[in-house]
Protein backbone atom coordinates (compact mmCIF):
# COMPACT_ATOMS: atom_id res chain seq x y z
CA UNK A 1 0.00 0.00 0.00
CA UNK A 2 1.57 3.44 -0.61
CA UNK A 3 2.08 5.40 2.32
CA UNK A 4 3.42 9.19 2.48
CA UNK A 5 4.46 11.97 5.34
CA UNK A 6 4.20 15.05 4.84
CA UNK A 7 6.60 17.06 7.69
CA UNK A 8 6.27 20.33 8.14
CA UNK A 9 7.88 23.42 10.27
CA UNK A 10 7.06 26.54 10.24
CA UNK A 11 6.19 30.12 12.65
CA UNK A 12 3.31 29.19 14.74
CA UNK A 13 -0.13 31.07 13.61
CA UNK A 14 -3.68 30.10 12.95
CA UNK A 15 -4.83 28.11 10.32
CA UNK A 16 -1.90 26.02 9.79
CA UNK A 17 -4.00 22.79 10.38
CA UNK A 18 -6.75 23.31 8.18
CA UNK A 19 -4.91 24.41 5.58
CA UNK A 20 -2.67 20.85 5.35
CA UNK A 21 -5.90 19.14 6.07
CA UNK A 22 -7.88 20.63 3.29
CA UNK A 23 -4.85 20.69 0.72
CA UNK A 24 -4.53 17.04 1.17
CA UNK A 25 -8.07 16.15 1.36
CA UNK A 26 -8.58 18.18 -2.39
CA UNK A 27 -6.03 16.02 -3.53
CA UNK A 28 -7.58 12.86 -2.38
CA UNK A 29 -5.58 11.62 0.39
CA UNK A 30 -6.90 10.14 3.81
CA UNK A 31 -5.08 11.36 6.63
CA UNK A 32 -3.88 8.02 8.36
CA UNK A 33 -1.94 9.56 11.43
CA UNK A 34 -1.23 13.28 12.44
CA UNK A 35 0.82 14.61 15.35
CA UNK A 36 1.58 18.52 16.00
CA UNK A 37 3.17 20.45 18.32
CA UNK A 38 3.28 24.52 19.16
CA UNK A 39 6.25 25.78 20.99
CA UNK A 40 4.88 28.49 23.00
CA UNK A 41 8.66 29.65 23.78
CA UNK A 42 10.37 29.40 20.51
CA UNK A 43 6.87 29.85 18.34
CA UNK A 44 7.42 27.61 16.39
CA UNK A 45 5.04 24.97 14.67
CA UNK A 46 5.77 21.53 13.93
CA UNK A 47 3.82 18.59 12.39
CA UNK A 48 4.07 15.34 10.92
CA UNK A 49 1.32 13.82 8.88
CA UNK A 50 0.91 10.34 7.70
CA UNK A 51 -1.47 9.83 4.76
CA UNK A 52 -2.90 7.24 2.14
CA UNK A 53 -3.22 8.68 -1.63
CA UNK A 54 -6.41 7.13 -2.69
CA UNK A 55 -6.73 8.51 -6.08
CA UNK A 56 -3.34 8.10 -6.94
CA UNK A 57 -1.75 10.97 -5.97
CA UNK A 58 1.69 11.30 -7.40
CA UNK A 59 4.75 12.58 -4.55
CA UNK A 60 6.29 14.85 -6.99
CA UNK A 61 2.71 16.43 -7.84
CA UNK A 62 1.99 16.89 -4.16
CA UNK A 63 4.98 18.04 -3.36
CA UNK A 64 4.84 20.58 -6.14
CA UNK A 65 0.69 21.58 -5.76
CA UNK A 66 1.56 22.56 -2.20
CA UNK A 67 3.88 25.08 -3.11
CA UNK A 68 1.30 28.12 -2.12
CA UNK A 69 0.64 26.90 1.23
CA UNK A 70 3.82 26.40 2.06
CA UNK A 71 5.07 29.84 0.79
CA UNK A 72 1.76 31.51 2.68
CA UNK A 73 2.88 30.15 6.14
CA UNK A 74 6.51 30.48 5.86
CA UNK A 75 6.66 26.52 6.01
CA UNK A 76 10.04 24.06 6.09
CA UNK A 77 8.11 21.58 4.33
CA UNK A 78 8.93 17.77 2.97
CA UNK A 79 7.23 14.79 1.44
CA UNK A 80 8.13 11.56 1.47
CA UNK A 81 7.08 7.76 0.83
CA UNK A 82 7.32 6.11 4.19
CA UNK A 83 7.82 2.69 2.03
CA UNK A 84 10.97 4.07 1.16
CA UNK A 85 13.95 3.15 3.95
CA UNK A 86 16.34 5.67 4.14
CA UNK A 87 19.74 5.15 3.66
CA UNK A 88 22.35 5.20 6.62
CA UNK A 89 26.25 5.22 6.88
CA UNK A 90 27.36 4.12 9.87
CA UNK A 91 30.72 4.87 11.58
CA UNK A 92 32.54 2.83 14.31
CA UNK A 93 35.78 1.69 15.65
CA UNK A 94 36.59 -0.56 18.35
CA UNK A 95 33.61 -1.18 20.52
CA UNK A 96 30.87 -2.76 18.01
CA UNK A 97 28.12 -3.39 20.47
CA UNK A 98 25.55 -0.92 18.85
CA UNK A 99 27.00 -1.89 15.60
CA UNK A 100 26.54 -5.30 16.04
CA UNK A 101 22.85 -4.48 17.77
CA UNK A 102 21.96 -2.38 14.55
CA UNK A 103 23.26 -5.22 11.44
CA UNK A 104 20.84 -7.24 13.36
CA UNK A 105 17.94 -5.05 13.82
CA UNK A 106 18.05 -4.35 10.53
CA UNK A 107 18.39 -8.23 9.23
CA UNK A 108 14.67 -8.67 11.06
CA UNK A 109 13.05 -5.36 9.63
CA UNK A 110 13.21 -3.90 13.24
CA UNK A 111 14.60 -0.65 11.73
CA UNK A 112 13.17 1.37 8.49
CA UNK A 113 16.67 1.22 7.19
CA UNK A 114 18.94 1.12 4.74
CA UNK A 115 22.83 0.42 5.55
CA UNK A 116 24.84 1.71 2.96
CA UNK A 117 28.01 1.40 4.10
CA UNK A 118 29.95 1.05 7.29
CA UNK A 119 33.02 2.82 8.00
CA UNK A 120 35.61 3.01 10.60
CA UNK A 121 39.05 3.91 11.61
CA UNK A 122 39.99 0.05 12.47
CA UNK A 123 39.78 -3.34 10.72
CA UNK A 124 38.01 -5.15 13.78
CA UNK A 125 34.47 -5.77 11.66
CA UNK A 126 35.07 -6.11 8.65
CA UNK A 127 34.32 -9.53 8.60
CA UNK A 128 31.20 -9.04 10.49
CA UNK A 129 29.99 -6.35 8.03
CA UNK A 130 31.28 -7.93 4.75
CA UNK A 131 28.85 -11.16 5.79
CA UNK A 132 25.95 -9.12 5.91
CA UNK A 133 26.97 -7.65 2.28
CA UNK A 134 27.44 -4.32 3.45
CA UNK A 135 30.74 -2.42 1.87
CA UNK A 136 33.39 -1.51 4.43
CA UNK A 137 35.67 1.05 4.23
CA UNK A 138 38.41 1.40 6.62
CA UNK A 139 39.80 5.21 6.79
CA UNK A 140 42.45 6.24 9.70
CA UNK A 141 42.43 9.16 11.18
CA UNK A 142 45.68 10.61 12.52
CA UNK A 143 45.96 14.75 13.41
CA UNK A 144 47.88 14.92 10.37
CA UNK A 145 45.45 13.69 7.52
CA UNK A 146 42.44 14.44 9.53
CA UNK A 147 41.17 17.34 6.71
CA UNK A 148 41.67 14.02 3.92
CA UNK A 149 40.22 11.62 5.99
CA UNK A 150 37.16 13.45 6.22
CA UNK A 151 36.90 14.05 2.54
CA UNK A 152 37.33 10.58 1.98
CA UNK A 153 34.12 9.84 4.60
CA UNK A 154 32.08 12.53 2.74
CA UNK A 155 32.96 11.01 -0.55
CA UNK A 156 31.64 7.75 0.81
CA UNK A 157 28.51 9.15 2.12
CA UNK A 158 27.56 10.82 -0.90
CA UNK A 159 28.41 7.85 -3.36
CA UNK A 160 26.01 6.00 -1.70
CA UNK A 161 23.06 8.51 -1.53
CA UNK A 162 22.93 8.56 2.24
CA UNK A 163 20.57 10.53 3.96
CA UNK A 164 22.24 10.09 7.98
CA UNK A 165 25.18 9.35 9.38
CA UNK A 166 25.26 7.23 12.73
CA UNK A 167 28.34 7.28 15.14
CA UNK A 168 28.02 3.83 16.35
CA UNK A 169 30.94 4.28 19.35
CA UNK A 170 32.79 6.02 16.58
CA UNK A 171 35.68 7.51 18.67
CA UNK A 172 37.13 10.72 16.78
CA UNK A 173 35.83 14.08 17.16
CA UNK A 174 34.30 15.14 13.72
CA UNK A 175 35.60 18.55 12.56
CA UNK A 176 32.94 21.41 12.59
CA UNK A 177 33.31 22.31 8.62
CA UNK A 178 31.50 18.24 8.93
CA UNK A 179 29.35 18.89 11.65
CA UNK A 180 27.67 21.81 9.76
CA UNK A 181 27.61 20.39 6.48
CA UNK A 182 25.69 17.63 7.77
CA UNK A 183 23.69 19.48 10.67
CA UNK A 184 21.12 17.38 12.04
CA UNK A 185 22.26 14.33 9.70
CA UNK A 186 24.62 13.04 12.23
CA UNK A 187 23.43 10.89 15.34
CA UNK A 188 25.74 9.88 18.15
CA UNK A 189 25.45 7.77 20.84
CA UNK A 190 27.35 8.22 24.69
CA UNK A 191 26.96 7.56 28.31
CA UNK A 192 25.27 10.94 28.94
CA UNK A 193 24.15 9.85 32.84
CA UNK A 194 27.67 9.49 33.99
CA UNK A 195 28.93 13.19 33.00
CA UNK A 196 31.17 13.40 36.10
CA UNK A 197 33.51 10.54 35.06
CA UNK A 198 35.59 11.63 31.39
CA UNK A 199 38.13 9.17 29.71
CA UNK A 200 38.21 5.32 28.50
CA UNK A 201 36.52 3.61 31.57
CA UNK A 202 33.32 5.92 32.40
CA UNK A 203 32.09 2.57 33.71
CA UNK A 204 34.87 1.31 35.94
CA UNK A 205 34.87 5.19 37.70
CA UNK A 206 30.95 5.05 37.75
CA UNK A 207 31.14 1.42 39.32
CA UNK A 208 34.04 2.46 42.21
CA UNK A 209 31.42 6.06 43.10
CA UNK A 210 28.85 3.44 43.37
CA UNK A 211 26.88 5.02 41.27
CA UNK A 212 22.85 3.55 41.12
CA UNK A 213 21.83 4.66 38.24
CA UNK A 214 23.77 4.60 34.29
CA UNK A 215 22.39 5.36 31.21
CA UNK A 216 22.95 6.96 27.93
CA UNK A 217 21.93 9.56 25.24
CA UNK A 218 21.16 9.63 21.57
CA UNK A 219 21.52 13.35 19.88
CA UNK A 220 22.45 14.91 17.06
CA UNK A 221 26.15 15.94 16.34
CA UNK A 222 26.74 19.54 16.62
CA UNK A 223 30.29 21.75 16.70
CA UNK A 224 29.78 21.71 20.57
CA UNK A 225 30.93 17.97 21.79
CA UNK A 226 28.46 16.17 22.71
CA UNK A 227 26.35 18.53 23.57
CA UNK A 228 23.73 18.62 20.44
CA UNK A 229 19.95 18.08 20.93
CA UNK A 230 18.87 15.32 22.34
CA UNK A 231 16.55 12.53 20.73
CA UNK A 232 16.28 9.77 23.09
CA UNK A 233 17.48 9.09 26.48
CA UNK A 234 17.20 6.07 29.14
CA UNK A 235 18.60 4.63 32.35
CA UNK A 236 19.44 1.19 33.99
CA UNK A 237 19.19 0.88 37.79
CA UNK A 238 22.15 -0.69 39.56
CA UNK A 239 22.75 -2.20 43.02
CA UNK A 240 25.85 -2.47 45.07
CA UNK A 241 25.77 -6.53 44.78
CA UNK A 242 26.79 -6.02 40.86
CA UNK A 243 30.08 -5.61 39.81
CA UNK A 244 32.18 -3.45 37.40
CA UNK A 245 31.40 -5.62 34.22
CA UNK A 246 27.92 -5.73 34.97
CA UNK A 247 28.45 -2.01 34.68
CA UNK A 248 29.60 -2.47 31.12
CA UNK A 249 27.43 -5.20 30.38
CA UNK A 250 24.46 -2.78 31.04
CA UNK A 251 25.79 0.20 29.64
CA UNK A 252 26.08 -1.46 26.56
CA UNK A 253 23.01 -2.68 26.11
CA UNK A 254 21.17 0.83 27.08
CA UNK A 255 23.29 2.62 24.63
CA UNK A 256 22.04 -0.05 21.72
CA UNK A 257 18.42 0.32 22.47
CA UNK A 258 18.88 4.24 22.96
CA UNK A 259 20.62 4.34 19.73
CA UNK A 260 18.32 2.42 17.85
CA UNK A 261 15.25 4.26 19.06
CA UNK A 262 16.90 7.59 17.99
CA UNK A 263 17.12 6.35 14.58
CA UNK A 264 13.94 4.66 14.53
CA UNK A 265 12.66 8.36 14.97
CA UNK A 266 15.02 9.80 13.03
CA UNK A 267 14.28 7.54 10.37
CA UNK A 268 10.24 7.92 10.44
CA UNK A 269 10.78 11.34 10.05
CA UNK A 270 9.52 12.15 13.58
CA UNK A 271 12.55 13.87 14.99
CA UNK A 272 12.46 17.76 14.74
CA UNK A 273 15.27 20.02 15.25
CA UNK A 274 14.20 23.08 17.40
CA UNK A 275 17.06 24.96 18.46
CA UNK A 276 18.95 23.61 21.15
CA UNK A 277 16.43 20.79 21.72
CA UNK A 278 14.25 18.49 19.50
CA UNK A 279 10.60 17.64 18.89
CA UNK A 280 10.15 14.29 18.39
CA UNK A 281 6.92 12.85 18.28
CA UNK A 282 6.16 9.08 19.31
CA UNK A 283 5.52 6.04 17.24
CA UNK A 284 1.92 5.00 15.82
CA UNK A 285 1.11 2.06 18.02
CA UNK A 286 1.94 -0.96 16.61
CA UNK A 287 4.92 1.02 14.14
CA UNK A 288 8.32 -1.57 15.79
CA UNK A 289 5.54 -4.81 15.46
CA UNK A 290 4.76 -3.64 11.43
CA UNK A 291 8.53 -3.41 10.69
CA UNK A 292 9.55 -6.58 11.64
CA UNK A 293 6.77 -8.87 10.00
CA UNK A 294 7.80 -6.81 6.79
Amino acid sequence: MTKYCLTVTCPSTRGIVAAIANYLADQGCNITDSSQYDDPVTGRFFMRVSFVPETGADLAALEKGFGATAKAFDMQASFHDEMQKMKVVIMVSRFGHCLNDLLYRVKIGALPIEIVAVISNHMDYQKVVVNHDIPFHCIKVTKENKPQAEAAIMRVVEDAGAELIVLARYMQILSDEMCQKMSGRIINIHHSFLPSFKGANPYKQAYERGVKLIGATSHYVTADLDEGPIIEQDTVRITHAQSADDYVSLGRDVESQVLARAIHAHAHRRAFLNGNKTVVFPASPGAYASERMG
